[in-house]
C-alpha cells in the first residue's frame, strides 16, 4: 500500500497508512444505510397484507427510522468527538444489522415499526461518523476525492434500492430485504476490527501531542429530548389523522404538545453552552438560514415521491413490485449522473440560480405525477420521475455549497449537523404530511383497511388515487417554496469567496 508523503516534522497516523481500507469500510456502511431506505419503499405494498398493515402504519415503517435518526444524528456526532468516530461507526454497523434481522422476523406491524426505530439508532451512528472517519484518514490533498467517493456510495445505495427491492420482494419475499444487511455487516466488522486499535493509538498520540482532534464536549440531552418530543408529537397525528380525524382528542393533544415542546426547545437551545441545534446561526446568517429552509422544504416535497408512487403503481395500476422497482430506478440514476456536473456548475454560476432552477424542475416533475390516472402510461411516470431526479440533482450540490460555504471553518461541524437535522426533518414531514393527504379520501374506515397490497378494494384504490393527486399538488407548492428560499441571501463582498467545505454530510 502506498504511504502518504511526509514532510519534515510531520507524522503519519495508522489510519492514514490504511486510508483506502478505511474509505471502503466507511463507504460500504453508508451504502447499506441508503440502500435500506430505498429498498423498503418498494417492498411496503408486498409486506402490507402479510403484516396486516393499515396505510398509516405502513408509513411509520419509514417514519420511525427517520424520526430516530433525525433526533440522534447531531448528539451522536458530539459523542464521536469524545469517543472516536470509528468506534461508534462499528457499533452502528452492529446495531443496524442486529435490528435488520429483528425486523425480518417481525410478526406484526407494530413490532416492525419498533425494530425500524432501533435500526434508526444504528443509522444515526453510521451517518454521523462516516464522513468524519474519512476526513481523519485522508490528508487534505486527497480528502475531496475520498469524500466524493463516500457520498457516491450513498447515491449508489439509493439507486440500487428500487430494482433490488422489487427483485427480492418478488422472488424471495420481503423479509430478505432486511436479511441481506447481515452478511454485509459481518464483512465490515471483520474487515475493520483491527482498525479500532489503530484509531485508539492515533487518538492517544494526538492527546500526547496536545492536538484538538481528540474531542471533548457536553451533550445537550435536554435539547435532544425536546427535539424528539416535538418531532414525534408532530409526525404521529399527521400520519394517523385519516384514522383519528382532526377533531379527535388524540390529534389535538399531540399537536398542542408539539407546539409547547417546540417553544421549550427554542428557549433551551438559546441558553445552553453546546446546543444540539445552534439556532444562533439562523439569526446571524441569512444564506445559512435560507439554504437550510430550502433543504427542509425540498426534502418535504421529494422524499415521499417514490414511496407514494410505489403504492400507486402497485395498488392502483396493479403492477408487480419488480416492475415498480425498475420504473422508480430512473430518478436516482438521473441524480447520480447529473450531481457531479451540478457541483462544477455551482463553482461557475453560483448556488442561487442552480438551486432555484432545480427546485422549479422538481415542481414540474411532481406536477406531472399529479396528472396520472389508473390508466396512465409508464412513459408519463418515467418522464415525471426523471424530471424530479434532474431538478433534485441540480439543487443538491449548490445547496450544500451554500450551507457549508456560508460559515467559518470553525463552524463546519455544526453546519454539517444542522443540515443533517433539517434534511431528516423534511423527510419525516414528507411522509407524514403528504401521506396524510394521500389517505385523506379514505376516511376513518378506509384508513384502517389493508391498503398496501392486493387486498385493497377498488373503492379504496380509487380513493387513494384521488388523495395521491392532491398530495402531489401540495408537493408542487413545497418545491416552489424551496425555490423561493434558495434565493435568500446577501451578495458576497467583492473578491470574497466561500470557504471550501471540509466535511460533506451524506445525502
Amino acid at each position: 500500500m502506498q504511504d502518504i508523503p511526509q514532510t519534515k516534522g510531520q507524522s503519519t497516523s495508522e489510519l492514514q497508512q490504511r486510508r483506502w481500507r478505511v474509505l471502503i469500510i466507511a463507504s460500504v456502511g453508508v451504502l447499506m444505510g441508503a440502500l435500506d431506505t430505498s429498498i423498503v419503499a418498494v417492498a411496503l405494498p408486498v409486506m402490507g397484507p402479510q403484516l396486516r398493515l393499515s396505510y398509516s402504519e405502513a408509513l411509520w415503517v419509514q417514519a420511525a427510522y427517520l424520526l430516530v435518526l433525525t433526533v440522534l444524528v447531531v448528539p451522536v456526532g458530539r459523542l464521536a468527538d469524545i469517543h472516536g468516530p470509528l468506534r461508534l461507526y462499528m457499533l452502528g454497523i452492529f446495531l443496524f444489522a442486529l435490528f435488520s434481522v429483528v425486523a425480518a422476523f417481525s410478526p406484526s406491524g407494530l413490532f416492525l415499526i419498533l425494530a425500524r426505530g432501533f435500526q434508526g439508532v444504528g443509522g444515526a451512528l453510521l451517518i454521523a461518523t462516516s464522513a468524519a472517519i474519512v476526513t481523519a484518514a485522508f490528508p487534505p490533498e486527497e480528502r475531496g476525492r475520498a469524500l466524493g467517493f463516500n457520498v457516491m456510495a450513498a447515491a449508489i445505495g439509493f439507486t440500487l434500492g428500487p430494482p433490488l427491492g422489487g427483485l427480492i420482494a418478488t422472488h424471495l419475499g420481503w423479509r430478505w430485504i432486511f436479511l441481506v444487511n447481515a452478511p454485509v455487516a459481518v464483512a465490515i466488522l471483520v474487515g475493520g476490527w483491527d482498525l479500532l486499535g489503530a484509531e485508539r493509538r492515533d487518538r492517544a498520540a494526538e492527546r500526547i501531542r496536545g492536538g484538538t482532534s481528540v474531542g471533548s464536549g457536553h451533550i445537550d440531552t435536554l435539547g435532544t429530548a425536546l427535539l424528539g418530543v416535538t418531532l414525534a408529537a408532530l409526525f404521529v397525528p399527521l400520519s394517523f389523522s385519516p384514522l383519528w380525524g382532526w377533531a379527535n382528542t388524540r390529534t389535538i393533544s399531540l399537536l398542542a404538545l408539539a407546539i409547547v415542546s417546540s417553544v421549550a426547545f427554542i428557549f433551551v437551545e438559546g441558553r445552553v453552552k453546546d446546543p444540539v441545534l445552534d439556532l444562533g446561526l439562523f439569526r446571524r446568517n441569512r444564506v445559512f438560514a435560507g439554504a437550510n429552509a430550502a433543504t427542509l422544504l425540498s426534502n418535504a416535497a421529494t422524499y415521499g415521491v417514490p414511496i407514494f408512487a410505489a403504492v400507486f403503481l402497485e395498488v392502483v395500476q396493479g403492477r408487480s413490485a419488480q416492475e415498480t422497482g425498475l420504473i422508480l430506478l430512473i430518478q436516482p440514476v438521473v441524480m447520480m449522473v447529473v450531481v457531479p456536473s451540478s457541483g462544477r456548475l455551482s463553482d461557475r454560476l453560483g448556488f442561487r440560480g442552480l438551486a432555484t432552477g432545480g427546485m422549479i424542475l422538481v415542481a414540474a416533475g411532481i406536477g406531472l405525477l399529479a396528472l396520472v390516472s389508473s390508466m396512465a402510461s409508464i412513459w408519463l411516470f418515467l418522464a415525471a420521475l426523471a424530471t424530479v431526479g434532474l431538478g433534485t440533482a441540480l439543487f443538491a450540490a449548490p445547496n450544500l455549497f451554500a450551507v457549508m460555504g456560508s460559515v467559518d471553518r470553525s463552524e463546519l461541524g455544526v453546519a454539517s449537523g444542522v443540515i443533517a437535522t433539517t434534511r431528516g426533518g423534511g423527510q419525516g414531514l414528507s411522509i407524514a404530511v403528504l401521506g396524510a393527504i394521500a389517505a385523506s379520501k379514505l376516511g376513518p374506515t378506509g384508513g384502517r383497511v389493508i391498503l398496501l397490497g392486493k387486498s385493497a378494494g377498488i373503492s379504496s384504490a380509487q380513493a387513494f388515487a384521488a388523495g395521491y393527486r392532491e398530495a402531489m399538488l401540495v408537493g408542487v407548492g413545497l418545491a416552489l417554496a424551496s425555490a423561493l428560499a434558495s434565493l435568500v441571501g446577501e451578495r458576497k463582498p467583492e473578491g470574497q469567496e466561500f470557504s471550501e467545505p471540509e466535511v460533506i454530510p451524506a445525502p
